[in-house]
């Protein structure tokens, strides 16, 4: 069966965002160097990728957005189905190589592609199928450099406007102006850039009042009027929708990072300590100086949940999220959360806040060694009688002769009391496995691991890591 087609604008990355900037096809054909030539079908098309085959039926191997190179055997026999599989596939363009198999292009094969709208491009006997490949690589990768580019100042403009005495109206203008196109916040009507077209405006107000609805989605995406449409639940039923004539790899991020900004200057319960701390982080600035004096809490979370939702029942729209899990900063003192494994820091002030994030990504390894649902950050104990740089030169020395794998194995072991079912389980390994990495490294460390007071130092070794 044929891959799914890929749009050639959009891609099949999350919430329609392009998985790379394609490379225009015109970029290709004004390369010298290339001398290719544009002989029937469309003449724009955005390229993600180039395949080279001379299959009958290339297509299962397409994912859409590709460059297809071929020297002719393929399409030899039925150049017409051949064409309709590749369009029907979502292959950008495709490019004919002359010699050895043909010294010209198949009219037939030319007259398919204007019949299925599919580009086809001739490429000289001189010019390697690999050097075209090499060129649409060197394309993409300058043009993610300036689709980087422009995110990155795009966020730094919106955090400034977050900073403005009228902030909302300033975020509105300055994510329209960076989409070139046009926003709206739902309910209230506040819109800023040129108006939408009647079916534009529509579509967009469904989009709004879909996702601001009570169990609705957090995203979604729809095209009308000429546009392309997209809305983003805020908090409190709220909604942000834009609007643009044409959609940039890097639009879904620009306006995610203006909707947690909206969701924090408009958020019923109070944030504005939050929302100048997240100001001035995003302008690489002292989030300390914008927080109230606490005590607050850091907190490193893995689990299969929304991240937001873990937000929202820890009572903070501090959050970090990243793949399976998040990182949290909360002035409440948080608790289990369902579906969530958690490391929570001790108590700290504003200029303490690294350190509460360490205690944080440490407790939060006990919590999944010990596959409890919280861990919080124990005092030293006994280990702060030693001062942390005499320790850890101990640490370093003793468990030098360990890899990175065998310490994992050792300290997952020691957290489990020395069982190897538990810990074959918590380190997805064989129990074999872990018995043959533990007589390893009593091996390389010469100790006798049954020893308690052996287990001991070690464990304290290995806590200093």
């Amino acid at each position: 069966m044929p891959a799914a087609p890929r749009d050639p604008e959009y891609g099949n990355g999350p919430a329609g965002e392009p998985l790379t900037p394609p490379v225009p096809l015109a970029a290709l054909l004004s390369d010298r160097e290339l001398g290719l030539r544009h002989l029937a079908g469309p003449a724009a098309a955005g390229v993600h990728g180039v395949h080279a085959s001379e299959m009958p039926d290339p297509s299962p191997y397409l994912l859409g957005g590709e460059l297809l190179l071929t020297a002719g055997a393929g399409p030899a026999e039925d150049p017409d189905g051949y064409v309709a599989r590749l369009a029907g596939a979502g292959a950008a363009a495709l490019g004919f190589g002359v010699a050895p198999v043909h010294e010209e292009v198949p009219a037939a094969l030319a007259e398919a592609c204007a019949r299925h709208g599919l580009p086809l491009l001739e490429v000289p006997p001189r010019t390697p199928f690999s050097a075209v490949a090499r060129a649409v690589g060197r394309l993409t990768a300058e043009a993610r450099t300036r689709e980087l580019r422009r995110t990155t100042e795009a966020q730094q403009a919106l955090a400034a406007a977050a900073a403005r005495p009228d902030p909302v109206p300033a975020v509105l203008a300055r994510l329209a102006a960076s989409l070139g196109g046009s926003v709206a916040l739902w309910p209230g009507g506040r819109t800023a850039g040129p108006e939408l077209p009647a079916p534009a405006r529509e579509a967009l107000s469904a989009l709004l009042a879909r996702v601001g609805r009570e169990g609705g989605p957090a995203t979604a995406t729809d095209r009308a009027g000429g546009h392309h449409l997209a809305a983003y639940a805020l908090a409190g039923r709220a909604a942000l929708g834009t609007a643009t004539p044409a959609r940039a790899p890097g639009d879904h991020t620009v306006a995610s990072v203006a909707a947690v900004l909206l969701t924090l200057l408009t958020a019923e319960r109070p944030a504005g300590a939050e929302a100048a701390a997240l100001t001035r982080l995003l302008l690489d600035g002292d989030p300390a100086a914008a927080l109230t004096a606490g005590p607050w809490y850091a907190v490193h979370a893995r689990g299969a949940g929304d991240p937001q939702a873990l937000a929202a029942a820890l009572g903070t729209v501090l959050l970090d999220p990243d793949e399976g899990g998040a990182r949290l900063l909360t002035d409440g003192e948080p608790g289990a959360q369902p579906g969530w494994r958690l490391g929570v820091s001790a108590p700290a002030a504003p200029d303490a806040l690294a350190a509460a994030d360490a205690q944080a990504g440490r407790a939060l390894q006990r919590a999944e060694a010990a596959r409890t649902p919280l861990a919080r950050h124990a005092d030293a104990g006994f280990a702060g009688l030693v001062g942390e740089a005499e320790a850890r030169a101990h640490a370093e020395a003793l468990l030098g002769p360990l890899s990175p794998a065998l310490r994992e194995t050792l300290r997952a072991w020691l957290a489990h009391h020395g069982s190897w079912d538990r810990t074959a389980a918590a380190l997805g390994v064989h129990r074999n496995t872990v018995r043959q990495r533990v007589a390893r490294c009593a091996v390389l460390l010469d100790r006798d691991t049954d020893d308690p007071d052996v287990r001991m130092e070690l464990w304290f070794a290995l806590r200093q890591g």
